[in-house]
């Protein structure tokens, strides 16, 4: 199997169901890296920087991963801190989509 990392998002146009039960557990165990899925809704992960300035770049890394992907997550910075939290919106839950595009954003992590 491919690393989720390698593969690329596909735009959901809805219809389809969110991923539920063994299906998110399976990604998940794939994804690793301290993601957790949160109510079967959406994937959160906290990352920790030196500082402002590394956590805003990291947010600007992201935020083209975004636009790049076709995949947009909530995106909360602060000081040395951002959270990412990522679902597919038109369908309100969870698709592969969302743990390819986490896997991605785990490629920009800086080691504190």
């Amino acid at each position: 199997m491919p690393d989720l990392s390698n593969k690329e998002c596909i735009p959901c146009k809805g219809g389809v169901p969110p991923l539920k039960g063994s299906e998110l557990t399976a990604l998940l165990d794939e994804l690793g890296g301290g993601w957790r899925v949160v109510d079967e809704h959406h994937l959160e992960k906290e990352y920790r920087f030196k500082d402002f300035r590394m956590a805003l770049a990291f947010t600007n890394r992201v935020g083209e991963l975004a636009e790049a992907q076709g995949h947009h997550p909530d995106i909360y910075l602060s000081w040395g801190k951002v959270k990412l939290s990522i679902r597919t919106h038109k369908i309100g839950g969870l698709t592969e989509s969302d743990f390819i595009f986490a896997a991605k954003a785990d490629n920009f992590e800086a080691p504190m």
